[in-house]
Formats: C-alpha cells, structure tokens, sequence
C-alpha cells in the first residue's frame, strides 16, 4: 500500500512538472533535462544508494526516504523554483528514491516466507505499476480543480501518508555494520557483483535489453501519428497498452509464478517483451499496436518478478540493497542511453525501423543472457530464503 500511493504521487507529480517546465521556459531541451534528472542521475549513484539499506535498519530508512521526499516536494510545490534549482531537487529526489527502491526490494524476504515471495512481487509490481498507469489520468482531473501547486502538494501528502504505512510495518533483522566507509562498502558491493558470475550476467543482460528498448517510449508516438495515421488521442492509448500488460502479468504470476524457475520466467520475459517491440514495428494499425504492446508488458512483467525474487533468494542479506541498487542504478542509465541513441535512430529513420531495430537488439540480447544464465548455473534450483 505504501509504494503503491507514492508511486501515484510520482506520477502526478511527474505531469505536473513536465508542464510547468513546458509552460515556463517552452523548450523542449528543458523537457528533456528533467526527465534526465529524473531517471539518468540516480543510476550514477546506484552503488552508494545500495550501501546505505544494507549498512542501518530498513524500516526507518524507508520512513526516512519517504520523508524527504515529501518535504523536497513542498520545496518545489511553495517555491516553483527556476529551472537550475529545480533540476538539482528533482534530481536529489530522485536519488533518494533510488535508496529507498534498494532497501524495500531488499526488505520483501524478511516479510514473508520463502513460498510467497513470487505473489509478493506480483502484488507490488501490480500495485506500483497499475497505479502509475492511471497516475496521467487522475492528474488531467485534478487540472480541472486545482494547479501545478495544487498537485504538488498531493504528490508530497503521499510520501507522508506512505510513511505512516511503512512505520508500522514488523520490525526486521538489523544490519550487520561492516565498520567500513559507506565508500568501501559501495565499491564491495559492485566487487561482488562483478566476481558473481550468475549475478554479473543477469546484471549485464538485463542492462542490454534496457538499452535497446527503452527507446519505445520515444518512438511510440511517431509510430501512431504517423506511420498508423492515428489522432493525438489515438497515439496517447498506445502507451496505455504495456500498462494493461503489466496489471494483467502481474495478476497472473501472483498464481502461477511458482511453476517456473525464476531466471527461466526472466529470460522468458526478455524474449516477451522484445517480439512485442519487434512486432510493434510491423503493425499495420492502432489496434494491432496496442495489442502487441500488452504482449510487451505481459513480459516486462515476467522480467520484474523473475529478477527480484531470484536475487533475493541467491543474494547474502547483507548485501541485498547494494545488488538492487546496482542494478536498478545501472537500468537508468541504460534507459538514459537508449533515449539518446534511439532517438538519433529515429531522427535518421523511422518509428517502423526503430522498433524494429529495438526489438531484434533485444532478442540478440535475450540469447546472449540465456547462454550465459546456463553456463554460470544460474538456472539451478533456487536455495530456499532464511527469515
């Protein structure tokens, strides 16, 4: 329930930004530099982010989390601060929002039992997706009553209400302090995922698939004004199509999960949700598109659950939060990456080419990662988690 109304509140927020950046400065370069702030700067901190959950008490770094985010947000809602400073908030946000990702994903095996842990991260991937999904929804409601202060203000009583949730949650298991630097306990935590081999390429492949097609968000729209020929608001439910996917996967692995090996379900969802955008490219209508785009996120559903309940289960509790926030911290940047790359790609082509492009780098990446996945015995039975 608690990641559940922040991540409302993120996505309220998030509209509610993009305009006021659009209506202030008019640029899209502006448009662009938030959304970068927003989601390529906590991957470079991704290793401190981690080392912060696995060195003090999960529970009250997730209160604290939610906190700060909550009293930033009032900054930015009272203040409407220019540009400059907005950027820096946004991006400090941002990065404490990585922290707080690390140590909640690290924090699922010590709530429940080791059975449960797939319907656990179907239940969050569910709840956070779904209600990001109708976050853009809601916002174009609140518009009609209220302003850019106003929904600010709501996306910061979120973070609170989300805070009173979390600090009623069981008391977990205590960090054992290192008694190292939070600088040597980051670069351990990069050590152990680089001497990992079954963690190291679950990492890499995960990144390249991020990397290829991360770009759909960006070409999506082109793809439905105009090589479909659809309206704005036809080229808007596009994007409603992984939404759907992600609820409905979601919904389905909380039942069934437990009939696969979480890193066969992972590579299962690579190969999902890149035909998805492979095929995307080749649609020969709206609906076609929105179909194959809920295919899309009926695997990016299969990816979520079946990364994060095998790392927590193959990963040392004392460094659950530094593997979550490396690789979460890397997936940023990996979708900074595809937003550049794809989009010079698709300046110099088309939306058909680059989905096209994005869904065969992805299946070259699949292969890749399935090959190692089975070289390094990543595939092997799961050892049960411990509480």
């Amino acid at each position: 329930m608690a990641r559940s109304v922040s991540f409302l509140g993120d996505s309220l927020g998030l509209v509610a930004l993009l305009l006021y950046v659009e209506g202030a400065t008019g640029a899209a370069l502006a448009v662009a530099l938030l959304l970068l702030a927003g989601d390529f700067t906590p991957g470079l901190f991704g290793a401190f982010a981690g080392a912060i959950g696995d060195r003090f008490d999960l529970k009250r770094v997730m209160v604290s989390c939610d906190l700060v985010q909550g009293a930033l947000v009032v900054v930015m809602a009272v203040v409407l601060p220019p540009l400059p400073v907005l950027l820096v908030l946004v991006a400090v946000r941002s990065i404490t929002a990585q922290v707080f990702q690390a140590s909640s994903r690290s924090a699922v095996p010590a709530l429940v039992k080791d059975e449960e842990l797939e319907a656990a991260n179907s239940a969050l991937g569910a709840g956070t997706n779904g209600l990001e999904a109708v976050g853009p929804l809601i916002a174009a409601a609140l518009f009609l009553v209220t302003d850019v202060r106003g929904i600010l203000l709501i996306d910061a009583a979120t973070f609170f209400v989300s805070a009173v949730l979390l600090s009623r949650l069981p008391k977990m298991p205590k960090a054992e302090l290192s008694g190292h630097s939070l600088v040597k306990d980051a670069r351990d935590g990069l050590g152990y995922i680089w001497r990992t081999k079954a963690i190291r390429v679950i990492g890499l492949g995960f990144f390249a698939v991020v990397a290829f097609s991360g770009v759909d968000d960006v070409a999506m729209v082109f793809l439905g004004k105009d090589e479909l020929h659809g309206s704005d608001s036809a080229a808007a439910i596009l994007y409603a199509g992984v939404g759907i996917g992600l609820v409905t996967g979601f919904a389905l692995l909380a039942k069934y999960a437990t009939r696969f090996s979480m890193p066969a379900l992972m590579v299962t969802g690579f190969a999902v949700s890149s035909v998805g955008n492979l095929f995307t490219g080749l649609a020969w209508a709206i609906w076609a598109a929105l179909a194959l785009q809920v295919i899309r996120g009926l695997g990016i559903a299969g990816v979520d659950v079946g990364i994060n309940t095998h790392l927590q289960r193959v990963v040392p509790a004392h460094l659950r939060s530094r593997v979550f926030g490396n690789l979460y911290g890397a997936i940023g940047l990996a979708a900074g990456i595809s937003y550049v790359f794809g989009g010079l790609l698709l300046q110099h082509t088309n939306a058909r080419v680059t989905f096209v492009a994005a869904g065969v780098g992805g299946l070259l990446a699949t292969t890749a990662t399935a090959i190692g996945v089975r070289r390094s015995a990543g595939g092997e039975r799961e050892p049960r988690v411990r509480r």
